[in-house]
């Protein structure tokens, strides 16, 4: 084994069509160096026979989809999706495959294959979501045994994981800066935005359970002529619950491209995340972005993001909805920030997802290595 593999296979607990991030920054990358498979959870739609449906995204990226039948138990379903991998790896040589994972969950009908090497991307710590299966600790115990390199989403998870594996690496959010650097310069915003009034305060990413529903709606009523543009689509909580403020605008699930003109006509981002156990290793990739886009920031205290922007003071963070409102009024009244973005830029130089793949790439090389002497020497 002396050069890379030819093929990556990632498996993924997200949809690539989903919300854009890690994942899609990371294999569209690596896409131009490897034939790049990203395969998602199964849908249970299948009439009779089980499949892998395949679609071309990009000249080297195809996505898969597994069609399976509904009502199978979890044994069944583990044993569909052992076949259907056995049934796309029978014709290939698995020494020329990197097999990349974003879920331990699928070490469950992947376990019997065996590529050149096993990376395993641990971006969030999915034991702590809500709704996570009960042996999904268990499998990323088999998992790092069975990997070849680790790589964390950020400083924080490195910091709990790095005791569980010799190769592991800390490589947190990074940004696609000429993206979001369009936001500075844009003039004409979404028309669905661009008839509200200012100041304008937005967040884009998921509506989950780790976003704080009390703390928009406190600011919002504390704040009634703010205006607050929610970006993303709702998950894994009831929509009802949502505060129902005027001020407060969901305008949706929006696509990667769009982001920088809607960024481009807000005052203030936010990162309204409730501190539980299921955010406390995030390492949100908004933070960068929302810099790149020349906004100023409030969060609340998410580690990873207090260390390093709220130390470096790139950052405001929050632990009250006063704290919020205090920062916001004093952005709202900051009408000079060029040292500030200044400093942003100075910070942000070498942050770039191709660095950040190059770096990937040089651990998964040197694991290549490692591999190959202890071959020879055994």
């Amino acid at each position: 084994m002396k050069k890379l593999p030819a093929n990556l296979l990632c498996f993924s607990h997200l949809r690539w069509d989903f919300v854009y991030q890690r994942p899609q920054h990371l294999l569209t990358r690596f896409s131009e160096m490897f034939n790049t498979y990203f395969l998602e959870e199964p849908i249970h739609d299948a009439e009779e026979d089980s499949y892998l449906d395949m679609t071309k995204r990009l000249p080297n990226l195809w996505v898969i989809v597994p069609h399976i039948p509904a009502g199978l138990t979890k044994a069944q379903e583990k044993l569909v999706m052992k076949q259907l991998m056995d049934k796309f790896m029978e014709n290939e040589d698995g020494d020329d495959f990197l097999f990349w994972y974003y879920t331990p969950m699928a070490l469950s009908f992947t376990e019997q294959l065996h590529p050149a090497l096993t990376v395993y991307d641990c971006m969030d710590e999915l034991s702590l979501f809500k709704n996570a299966p009960a042996e999904l600790k268990d499998l990323e115990k088999r998992l790092m045994a069975k990997s070849d390199v680790v790589f964390t989403g950020g400083h924080s998870l490195y910091e709990a994981k790095k005791h569980q594996h010799a190769n592991i690496y800390a490589f947190p959010s990074s940004i696609d800066k000429s993206h979001f650097v369009k936001a500075r310069t844009n003039k004409v915003q979404p028309v669905e935005q661009a008839n509200i009034s200012n100041p304008k305060l937005g967040f884009y990413g998921v509506i989950d359970e780790r976003f704080d529903i009390e703390l928009i709606k406190t600011i919002a009523d504390a704040r009634p002529k703010w205006e607050f543009m929610l970006i993303g689509p709702v998950v894994k909580i009831n929509k009802a619950n949502l505060p129902q403020n005027k001020n407060i605008h969901y305008l949706g699930q929006k696509t990667y491209d769009q982001l920088p003109s809607y960024l481009s006509g807000w005052d203030i981002a936010l990162i309204p995340f409730m501190l539980n156990d299921s955010t406390r290793f995030i390492s949100p990739t908004k933070t960068p972005e929302y810099l790149s886009a020349g906004k100023p920031v409030v969060s609340t205290a998410i580690r990873d993001v207090i260390n390093p922007y709220g130390k470096n003071k790139l950052v405001h963070i929050g632990y009250t909805a006063e704290d919020f409102i205090d920062a916001i009024e004093l952005e709202l009244n900051n009408k000079n920030r060029k040292d500030w973005l200044t400093k942003v830029d100075l910070f942000l130089s070498k942050n770039s997802w191709d660095n950040t793949c190059a770096s990937m790439l040089t651990c998964i090389q040197n694991s290549i290595k490692d591999k190959q002497k202890i071959s020879i020497a055994s």
